[in-house]
């Protein structure tokens, strides 16, 4: 039988990732950027971490929660900034092509990833190539002390660890941030017309560094939360799966909005995971037809999209466009 008490907790840990992802790139795009590259940024993100936990865990430092998260936690979100500062130097500086960047990102990210996460397989010494952090891991995972004693509802709202709530928060945070502040009306008039805005005194390249870099570092603690509380505590190279993909595609899905991002990151978190809980007996080709899910309601969801032309609905006006103020 489906059991939606169990399903749901491990739909929102499948979920959560993609909303990292999402909400970054929503702060990106929101700034006229778009950044292709939200898979190796999660990936970096991810590496980063790790090698925070494992450095951490081999010195001779005193073991406590405050160590454990905040240790790996700069690693990851230092490593996403640095991602971001490169993707902006290129593409906003020199004014490179965006498409071509963030792809080249992606490869890079990855390659980075791999390089460090063997790098520390063979200090292990282990002969499985992996590299384990169960003690970081059980900080990152750790969910309210009474969550087990308060039933369904304490395993649907309260089993999960403080990156869960805290990706949430941003989310909100930000959805409030682009409707009601002046910040988030700039960068979204950056987005719309860079030389509208640059003309009304907004400046356009400081708002286009900060929001990418921002969403750079969100993005990255989507790769953190992956390897610290999903997979706990485990790296294992190309393990990451295309987490980062689905972030850009539920980008389109929400219409750019970050609360909407919320439930429909769960939602595809849910389809990721879906087909654990349904019936295929011995046919494994059923099962792998059900792993097809997430992705063909992703296509379906770009075709709707497609149809529906909405303003709403548009991506900002100058998306993909690199912006020189001589060019006005």
């Amino acid at each position: 039988m489906f059991d939606i008490v169990s399903f749901i907790p491990r739909a929102i840990i499948q979920g959560i990732p993609l909303l990292y992802g999402c909400v970054g790139e929503i702060y990106t795009e929101k700034s006229g950027n778009l950044n292709l590259g939200i898979p190796g940024i999660m990936y970096v993100g991810a590496i980063g971490g790790v090698i925070g936990g494992f450095f951490y865990e081999q010195s001779a430092l005193p073991k406590n929660a405050l160590l454990g998260i905040g240790i790996p936690l700069l690693c990851s979100m230092l490593m996403s900034l640095l991602m971001g500062l490169i993707y902006c130097f290129l593409t906003i500086s020199l004014r490179a092509n965006q498409n071509v960047t963030g792809l080249a990102l992606t490869t890079f990210g990855v390659g980075i990833g791999n390089f460090f996460g063997g790098s520390l397989i063979k200090l292990t010494g282990s002969d499985l190539p992996t590299v384990t952090l169960s003690a970081t891991s059980l900080y990152f995972s750790a969910s309210l002390p009474f969550a087990e004693h308060l039933g369904w509802f304490g395993k649907i709202f309260l089993s999960y660890g403080f990156l869960a709530y805290l990706c949430i928060a941003i989310a909100l945070f930000s959805s409030w941030l682009f409707r009601k502040t002046r910040i988030g009306l700039h960068l979204r008039a950056v987005g719309e017309s860079p030389a509208a805005a640059d003309a009304m005194g907004i400046n356009v390249t400081k708002y286009k560094y900060i929001a990418t870099c921002f969403g750079s570092v969100v993005a990255g603690l989507g790769g953190l939360y992956y390897i610290m509380d999903y997979a706990c505590g485990v790296w294992s190279n190309n393990g990451f799966g295309d987490r980062g993909w689905l972030a850009i595609a539920l980008v389109i899905f929400t219409s750019w909005n970050p609360a909407t991002a919320i439930p429909a990151s769960f939602l595809f978190g849910g389809m990721y995971i879906l087909y654990l809980f349904l019936p295929a007996g011995a046919h494994l080709a059923l099962k792998e037809f059900y792993k097809m899910i997430p992705y063909a309601v992703t296509l379906a969801v770009l075709v709707l999209v497609s149809i529906r032309k909405k303003r709403e609905n548009d991506p900002p006006a100058s998306l993909g466009q690199s912006y020189f103020r001589e060019d006005r």
